[in-house]
């Protein structure tokens, strides 16, 4: 019924920046939050940024002041904008969403996205 589609991963050196985004369709009625996750090798999965329906954002110690959610409500989208990158930030980036959708009535559910690649090396 939804879907959410990352896309903007790949190789940078470190000092570099990056820019994801992350789209969902489907019959979206509402979406109560979307952020982004990371799950480096060797480590659990880790909270990034979110950035909830009133404009509220959080972020990760880590990234702050490098990292900045931003959403497009037009369009469905999140973007994850990553600048200074370091060679640590070296993970999969998966696009989270909290979604009321449209099927015969409402219903709300929590979705992933396939992840995108992250490598930050020289």
């Amino acid at each position: 019924q939804v879907q959410l589609v990352e896309s903007g991963g790949g190789l940078v050196q470190p000092g570099g920046s990056l820019r994801l985004s992350c789209a969902a369709s489907g019959n979206i009625f509402m979406i109560n939050a979307m952020g982004w996750y990371r799950q480096a090798p060797g480590k659990r999965r880790e909270l990034v940024a979110t950035i909830i329906r009133g404009g509220s954002t959080n972020y990760a110690d880590s990234v702050k002041g490098r990292f900045t959610i931003s959403r497009d409500n037009a369009e469905n989208v999140v973007y994850l904008q990553m600048n200074s990158l370091k060679p640590e930030d070296t993970a999969v980036y998966y696009c989270n969403a909290e979604i009321t959708y449209y099927s015969g009535s409402l219903h709300e559910n929590n979705y992933w996205g396939q992840g995108t690649q992250v490598t930050v090396s020289s």
